[in-house]
């Protein structure tokens, strides 16, 4: 059943293809994940090389005068390469549907690759002066339409070789790739920086992990160009079962486009930011709690690496009990949780009552009006600091923990990843499931992108922006102020998943309340997401959007762009639609 009471949509074929070889292929689904996943891991690889080195770019590709206004700009331009995803979903995924999986996502890997690559080319701001930012920003953007027609071909292409009961488990593979690439990207970032002086790294030495890129992208290209279409669509494609407009089967269709709503509110919304919690993470160590940057990096890939696991059990145990109740249990998790998991990563890296001791004084520079020295301190836990001293303040250059709190902190990163795994690794499994054939790659692609991309990408710049903000106002615990965002978003999809969401499999559904009284709730809370959608107009654009742009600095500038005109329009329009909707009873038990 799907998650407006009807028959579920997904082909019986499934269960009669085998778990070891597919015959429409002559391919092992072995050889199957290997080559979806692998394109899918080089492709994140590709992103988020750009975000783990926003720090060097803003440096290289915006001008210097404010730091913090170039590093935000950073943020965002990474961005937009997210925010556009949505639209190379309604291309690829179109294309998708209308020529085939395995064509199709081999272009989006050959569009991300060339960008790739060009970035380790683009000239300076030094050199070229803005011209710099915009051939990024445009290379950003045709990444964003690359990986927006990526990651539904790939979950498409898995699924429908997938046998009913392994289904959660063999997509869960591709789920891992966002995990396993991030940990590639910040390996091969560490690898390359030990290999020569840090003058020369800062200089053109982090354009080696862009360049590089060719190799892998080489090798998948390799792979992904000996796999087969995928016998489902080829079977439907030569009867004639195919959509002719799969744009407006999926979204002028009322009886597709409400799920295609309740797959974004229910779940890609929560989940895309959750998801991108732990890239806040590392921005989070280098920018607020100023820790070593090898030593911020090796938390990060231990964390996330502890944790990758978790996405194979959880797939694996969505085909045994079921996907819904584990996704809804990951995102209640995160919302309750990460306010205190952040609170207690500040307490590792910040001690109180900690005694400290003057080891070194490395460096002392003054003049009439300006004294200055940098000095270590090593506290009683065997942590450091390292301080600069101007006159009568002190900034904080570097942290480094002891091993006990590197652990702690290790930990902390698994916990987040954890959740993560919750609500993300069964999510490919049960999208797929929500929408027929023929417009599968293009229904499923819109909501993931939207939620994953525009939200979820913006994650780590509105966690970075409301932070400074709450900084700025002199607020002890300013650091949490940048966790209302996705807490938020994630409140969101936990209400409506539990309320509007039901099992794919009709064994695994659980109904605490009659359907009549269900009912009565799903078709009043209509009332409540028609009032979200015009108190999002107010608040969004009038309260807080607009005198941003008016503001006259070039961080809230930036910021009220975004609020209003990409994130209050997406979330008010789907509040609205959603609302009516629910209103008139369309989603019924």
């Amino acid at each position: 059943m799907n998650p407006c009471g009807k028959p579920n949509t997904f082909d019986p074929f499934f269960k009669y293809l085998p778990l070891k070889h597919n015959h429409s292929s002559g391919k092992s689904l072995s050889s199957i994940i290997l080559a979806s996943s692998a394109g899918t891991l080089i492709e994140w690889y590709d992103f988020f090389l750009f975000g783990s080195l926003a720090t060097i770019i803003s440096t290289t590709f915006f001008p210097k005068e404010n730091p913090t206004a170039s590093f935000l700009a950073t943020l965002a331009t990474f961005s937009a390469g997210l925010i556009v995803r949505p639209l190379g979903a309604l291309i690829f995924g179109r294309l998708g549907d209308l020529i085939g999986r395995k064509h199709t996502f081999m272009v989006t890997l050959s569009i991300m690759g060339f960008c790739t690559i060009g970035m380790g080319f683009v000239p300076g701001y030094d050199s070229i002066g803005y011209l710099a930012p915009l051939i990024v920003l445009i290379l950003r953007l045709l990444q964003g339409l690359a990986l927006g027609g990526e990651y539904g071909g790939a979950a498409v292409y898995i699924a429908e070789h997938s046998p009913d009961n392994k289904r959660g488990f063999l997509t869960s593979w591709i789920q891992s790739t966002s995990g396993l690439a991030f940990i590639l990207s910040v390996t091969v970032i560490l690898f390359i920086k030990s290999l020569m002086p840090e003058k020369t790294w800062l200089q053109w030495g982090w354009r080696i992990p862009f360049i590089a890129s060719v190799l892998l992208i080489g090798i998948s290209v390799f792979i992904r160009s000996k796999m087969a279409e995928s016998p489902l669509f080829a079977k439907a494609k030569s009867e004639g079962r195919t959509s002719k407009n799969p744009l407006r089967d999926s979204f002028r269709n009322k009886s597709n486009l409400k799920i295609v709503l309740l797959a974004f509110f229910g779940l890609t919304l929560g989940g895309g930011v959750i998801g991108w919690i732990t890239f806040y993470a590392q921005s989070f160590f280098l920018k607020t709690l100023m820790l070593d940057y090898s030593q911020a990096n090796t938390i990060i890939i231990i964390g996330i690496l502890l944790g990758v696991p978790f996405f194979f059990l959880f797939g694996w145990l969505s085909d045994k009990i079921g996907r819904k109740g584990l996704m809804m249990f990951g995102m209640l998790t995160g919302v309750l949780t990460f306010k205190p998991i952040f609170q207690e990563m500040h307490r590792i890296a910040y001690p109180e009552n900690d005694q400290k001791i003057i080891v070194d004084s490395v460096q002392n520079i003054s003049s009439n009006t300006f004294q200055s020295n940098t000095t270590q301190y090593v506290y009683n836990d065997g942590s450091s600091r390292t301080v600069l001293k101007n006159n009568s303040s002190e900034i904080i250059q570097s942290v480094r923990l002891s091993e006990t709190s590197q652990w702690k902190m290790i930990f902390m990163i698994f916990l987040l990843q954890f959740i993560f795994t919750l609500a993300y690794g069964p999510l490919a499994a049960y999208m797929v499931e929500l929408f027929p054939l023929k417009i599968r790659y293009t229904s499923i692609s819109l909501p993931y992108h939207f939620g994953m991309g525009i939200f979820g990408g913006l994650a780590p710049y509105f966690a970075s922006y409301l932070a400074d903000k709450a900084k700025a106002a002199g607020k002890s615990d300013y650091y949490l102020a940048g966790l209302n965002y996705p807490i938020v978003l994630t409140t969101i999809s936990v209400i409506v998943g539990i309320i509007y969401l039901r099992e794919n499999d009709s064994r695994f559904s659980f109904q605490p309340i009659g359907k009549k009284l269900l009912n009565l709730i799903r078709k009043w809370l209509g009332l409540l997401w028609i009032a979200s959608g015009i108190l999002s107009i107010w608040f969004g654009i009038i309260e807080v959007g607009i005198p941003r742009l008016l503001s006259g600095r070039q961080e809230d500038i930036v910021f009220g762009a975004i609020l209003t005109f990409i994130i209050t329009p997406s979330i008010s329009i789907g509040f609205l639609i959603f609302g009516k909707y629910a209103l008139s009873g369309e989603y019924r038990a």
